[in-house]
Protein backbone atom coordinates (compact mmCIF):
# COMPACT_ATOMS: atom_id res chain seq x y z
CA UNK A 1 0.00 0.00 0.00
CA UNK A 2 2.73 2.74 0.90
CA UNK A 3 4.49 2.02 -2.66
CA UNK A 4 1.14 2.37 -4.54
CA UNK A 5 0.35 5.47 -2.55
CA UNK A 6 3.80 6.49 -3.53
CA UNK A 7 3.85 5.94 -7.53
CA UNK A 8 0.39 7.44 -6.97
CA UNK A 9 2.30 10.97 -6.14
CA UNK A 10 4.35 10.60 -8.30
CA UNK A 11 2.13 10.59 -11.48
CA UNK A 12 0.00 13.55 -9.84
CA UNK A 13 3.76 15.39 -9.77
CA UNK A 14 3.99 14.59 -12.73
CA UNK A 15 0.84 15.59 -14.52
CA UNK A 16 0.58 18.96 -12.42
CA UNK A 17 4.07 19.47 -14.03
CA UNK A 18 4.03 22.68 -16.34
CA UNK A 19 5.20 21.73 -19.72
CA UNK A 20 8.15 23.84 -19.83
CA UNK A 21 8.89 21.52 -16.85
CA UNK A 22 9.72 18.66 -19.53
CA UNK A 23 11.27 20.38 -22.30
CA UNK A 24 14.80 21.25 -22.36
CA UNK A 25 16.45 24.58 -23.45
CA UNK A 26 16.07 25.53 -26.73
CA UNK A 27 19.26 25.72 -28.54
CA UNK A 28 19.83 29.29 -29.45
CA UNK A 29 19.97 29.63 -33.52
CA UNK A 30 22.37 32.34 -34.49
CA UNK A 31 21.26 35.17 -36.79
CA UNK A 32 20.86 34.49 -40.59
CA UNK A 33 23.94 37.09 -42.27
CA UNK A 34 22.66 39.35 -44.96
CA UNK A 35 23.64 38.28 -48.76
CA UNK A 36 26.76 40.13 -49.03
CA UNK A 37 26.29 39.56 -52.92
CA UNK A 38 23.23 41.81 -53.01
CA UNK A 39 24.82 44.15 -50.44
CA UNK A 40 27.42 44.94 -52.89
CA UNK A 41 24.82 44.67 -56.00
CA UNK A 42 23.15 47.74 -53.96
CA UNK A 43 26.10 49.48 -53.26
CA UNK A 44 27.08 49.34 -56.95
CA UNK A 45 23.40 50.59 -57.93
CA UNK A 46 23.36 53.77 -55.61
CA UNK A 47 26.62 54.10 -56.38
CA UNK A 48 25.95 55.23 -60.40
CA UNK A 49 23.08 57.41 -58.75
CA UNK A 50 24.59 59.03 -56.19
CA UNK A 51 27.17 62.16 -58.02
CA UNK A 52 27.75 65.87 -57.77
CA UNK A 53 25.45 67.91 -58.96
CA UNK A 54 27.76 69.04 -61.37
CA UNK A 55 28.39 65.56 -62.91
CA UNK A 56 25.74 64.63 -65.52
CA UNK A 57 24.73 60.53 -65.05
CA UNK A 58 26.00 58.70 -68.35
CA UNK A 59 22.35 56.60 -68.18
CA UNK A 60 23.00 55.11 -71.11
CA UNK A 61 26.23 52.91 -69.30
CA UNK A 62 24.19 53.03 -65.99
CA UNK A 63 21.34 51.21 -67.83
CA UNK A 64 23.45 48.61 -68.99
CA UNK A 65 24.78 47.80 -65.73
CA UNK A 66 21.12 47.94 -64.23
CA UNK A 67 20.56 45.33 -66.58
CA UNK A 68 22.56 42.98 -65.73
CA UNK A 69 21.92 43.66 -61.46
CA UNK A 70 18.62 43.02 -62.10
CA UNK A 71 19.21 39.92 -64.09
CA UNK A 72 21.38 38.43 -61.29
CA UNK A 73 18.77 39.85 -58.49
CA UNK A 74 16.17 37.48 -59.92
CA UNK A 75 18.62 34.64 -60.28
CA UNK A 76 19.34 34.71 -56.34
CA UNK A 77 15.50 35.09 -55.73
CA UNK A 78 15.48 32.15 -57.58
CA UNK A 79 18.10 30.24 -55.90
CA UNK A 80 16.32 30.91 -52.25
CA UNK A 81 19.37 33.28 -51.22
CA UNK A 82 17.36 35.90 -49.88
CA UNK A 83 17.01 35.54 -46.21
CA UNK A 84 16.86 38.58 -44.08
CA UNK A 85 14.94 42.23 -44.46
CA UNK A 86 18.16 43.43 -45.57
CA UNK A 87 18.33 41.10 -48.43
CA UNK A 88 14.87 41.71 -49.47
CA UNK A 89 15.13 45.65 -49.44
CA UNK A 90 18.31 45.60 -51.20
CA UNK A 91 16.66 43.20 -54.42
CA UNK A 92 13.83 45.81 -54.30
CA UNK A 93 15.78 48.94 -55.05
CA UNK A 94 17.77 47.45 -57.59
CA UNK A 95 14.79 45.80 -59.26
CA UNK A 96 12.14 49.32 -59.09
CA UNK A 97 15.23 50.42 -61.34
CA UNK A 98 13.79 48.17 -63.98
CA UNK A 99 11.10 49.52 -66.88
CA UNK A 100 8.97 46.93 -66.66
CA UNK A 101 5.32 47.47 -64.44
CA UNK A 102 6.12 43.15 -63.22
CA UNK A 103 9.52 44.33 -62.26
CA UNK A 104 8.62 46.51 -60.24
CA UNK A 105 5.20 45.26 -58.66
CA UNK A 106 7.54 42.41 -57.95
CA UNK A 107 9.98 45.37 -56.16
CA UNK A 108 7.15 45.98 -53.76
CA UNK A 109 6.34 42.39 -53.28
CA UNK A 110 9.87 42.31 -51.96
CA UNK A 111 9.52 45.72 -49.88
CA UNK A 112 6.71 43.80 -47.72
CA UNK A 113 8.85 41.12 -46.62
CA UNK A 114 11.24 43.21 -45.93
CA UNK A 115 8.82 44.93 -43.68
CA UNK A 116 7.88 42.08 -41.94
CA UNK A 117 11.28 40.92 -41.42
CA UNK A 118 11.63 44.88 -39.77
CA UNK A 119 13.13 46.61 -42.38
CA UNK A 120 12.13 50.21 -41.63
CA UNK A 121 13.66 51.19 -44.44
CA UNK A 122 11.52 49.92 -47.06
CA UNK A 123 8.69 51.59 -46.14
CA UNK A 124 8.71 54.46 -48.18
CA UNK A 125 10.34 52.20 -50.99
CA UNK A 126 7.13 50.18 -51.19
CA UNK A 127 5.05 53.13 -51.54
CA UNK A 128 7.39 54.24 -54.06
CA UNK A 129 7.31 51.01 -56.32
CA UNK A 130 3.63 50.85 -55.53
CA UNK A 131 3.27 54.10 -56.75
CA UNK A 132 5.97 53.43 -60.27
CA UNK A 133 4.20 50.12 -61.12
CA UNK A 134 0.61 52.07 -60.95
CA UNK A 135 1.67 54.53 -63.10
CA UNK A 136 3.52 52.29 -65.75
CA UNK A 137 0.10 50.36 -66.32
CA UNK A 138 -1.79 54.26 -66.78
CA UNK A 139 -3.34 54.41 -63.41
CA UNK A 140 -2.88 57.45 -60.72
CA UNK A 141 0.15 56.84 -58.14
CA UNK A 142 -1.45 56.82 -54.58
CA UNK A 143 1.90 58.05 -52.59
CA UNK A 144 3.03 60.92 -54.67
CA UNK A 145 6.53 59.79 -54.79
CA UNK A 146 7.40 59.87 -58.25
CA UNK A 147 7.64 62.96 -61.14
CA UNK A 148 7.76 63.00 -64.65
CA UNK A 149 9.30 64.68 -67.56
CA UNK A 150 7.08 64.74 -70.91
CA UNK A 151 9.34 67.22 -72.45
CA UNK A 152 13.10 67.83 -72.58
CA UNK A 153 12.16 71.69 -72.18
CA UNK A 154 10.01 71.23 -69.22
CA UNK A 155 10.56 70.72 -65.75
CA UNK A 156 9.46 67.36 -64.09
CA UNK A 157 6.02 67.45 -62.44
CA UNK A 158 4.27 65.70 -59.83
CA UNK A 159 2.99 62.66 -61.46
CA UNK A 160 -1.02 62.57 -60.65
CA UNK A 161 -1.98 61.81 -57.67
CA UNK A 162 -5.14 59.67 -56.23
CA UNK A 163 -6.44 62.10 -53.77
CA UNK A 164 -8.57 59.69 -52.12
CA UNK A 165 -5.09 58.89 -50.25
CA UNK A 166 -4.60 61.00 -47.07
CA UNK A 167 -0.98 62.15 -45.62
CA UNK A 168 -1.83 60.00 -42.56
CA UNK A 169 -0.97 56.86 -45.11
CA UNK A 170 1.82 58.30 -45.93
CA UNK A 171 3.35 59.55 -42.95
CA UNK A 172 3.42 56.19 -42.28
CA UNK A 173 5.34 55.05 -44.91
CA UNK A 174 7.43 57.27 -43.80
CA UNK A 175 6.66 59.34 -47.19
CA UNK A 176 6.33 63.37 -47.48
CA UNK A 177 2.73 64.80 -47.09
CA UNK A 178 1.12 66.07 -50.72
CA UNK A 179 2.03 69.83 -49.49
CA UNK A 180 5.66 68.38 -49.62
CA UNK A 181 5.30 66.86 -52.53
CA UNK A 182 4.45 70.32 -54.52
CA UNK A 183 6.46 72.11 -52.79
CA UNK A 184 9.25 69.96 -54.28
CA UNK A 185 7.97 70.25 -57.45
CA UNK A 186 8.05 74.03 -57.39
CA UNK A 187 11.92 73.88 -56.52
CA UNK A 188 12.36 71.68 -59.39
CA UNK A 189 10.54 74.07 -61.47
CA UNK A 190 12.31 77.29 -60.21
CA UNK A 191 15.87 74.94 -60.63
CA UNK A 192 15.06 74.44 -64.10
CA UNK A 193 14.47 77.50 -64.83
CA UNK A 194 17.61 79.15 -63.55
CA UNK A 195 19.67 76.34 -64.92
CA UNK A 196 17.88 77.48 -68.62
CA UNK A 197 18.47 81.08 -67.98
CA UNK A 198 22.42 80.35 -67.10
CA UNK A 199 22.22 78.96 -70.70
CA UNK A 200 21.26 81.91 -72.75
CA UNK A 201 23.79 84.14 -71.15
Amino acid sequence: MRFASLYRSTLLVIALAPPWAHASTPAVIPPVPSNAELAQLFTDDQADRQVPSDVAIDWETVSVRDDRREARVKELLAADALHTGADFYHAAMILQHADTPDDYLLAHDLCVIAIGKGEERAKWLAAASLDRFLINVGRRQRYGTQFETRRSHLPARLAEVDPSVPDSLRREMGVPSLAEAKEKEAIIARAFERRKAARRK
